[in-house]
């Protein structure tokens, strides 16, 4: 059985003097897709956040392969990819700006690159045009063509299919199943019906994952 890339162990969680969450434990193995459930309020936005190194509001324990991340958190950092609810870009830069700056503190990537993961979230045509002057689903597309340059093995996605068109659910959930067939792993939340074969649920309040066969 492979070793998980991601661990919890007994994590809590309070905000605004209220309990989210109790001993939870979980761990994410290698090639799974996750999908963080429960009703709104029960913490997936801040679980994901706490996962992602922006709240450290819990207690607990978190290791990145068999180790403690307060010990590598550098290293841990450099193996995850979040995206938040909102895009996350800047309006004034155009999506190949926005692109070069997410990239920025990686890796280098070429600009045909860049393009052609634009272009494979459908803004062909609208590299170069101002983000502020795009509609809410071609933003959302600009942050979501960080995922088709994306080499980390664990993504952290919260909301990503929100403001985005039939297709363009189709091509994403593809590409969760593709990450995971390719040895990654993902921790997504969402409010769409999201059903993937062999997909996992975490539900917050319930303890423990659950496979989707």
């Amino acid at each position: 059985m492979s070793e998980p890339l991601l661990q919890a162990v007994n994590l809590q969680c309070e905000r605004d003097k209220r309990i989210l969450f109790r001993e939870l434990s979980f761990s994410i193995l290698p090639g799974t897709v996750t999908r963080v459930e429960g009703p709104n309020g029960s913490g997936k936005t801040t679980l994901l956040r706490m996962l992602a190194g922006l709240n450290d509001a819990w207690t607990g324990e978190l290791n990145w392969c068999g180790s403690s991340i307060a010990n590598q958190r550098e290293v841990f950092l450099r193996n995850m990819l979040y995206l938040g609810h909102r895009p996350g870009i800047k309006p004034l830069l155009t999506p190949m700006e926005n692109l070069r700056a997410l990239m920025a503190g990686r890796r280098p990537v070429s600009d045909a690159v860049l393009r052609q993961a634009l272009q494979g979230t459908g803004l062909s045509g609208f590299e170069d045009v101002p983000c502020r002057n795009l509609s809410a689903g071609q933003q959302r597309r600009v942050a979501l063509a960080r995922l088709l340059i994306a080499d980390e093995p664990l993504w952290l996605l919260d909301e990503v299919f929100t403001a985005i068109d039939a297709d363009g659910v189709t091509a994403l959930e593809a590409l969760l199943q593709q990450r995971a067939a390719e040895g990654g792993a993902v921790l997504v939340t969402t409010h769409h019906d999201l059903a993937l074969p062999g997909m996992q649920r975490l539900t917050l309040g319930a303890g423990g994952v659950t496979d989707e066969r």
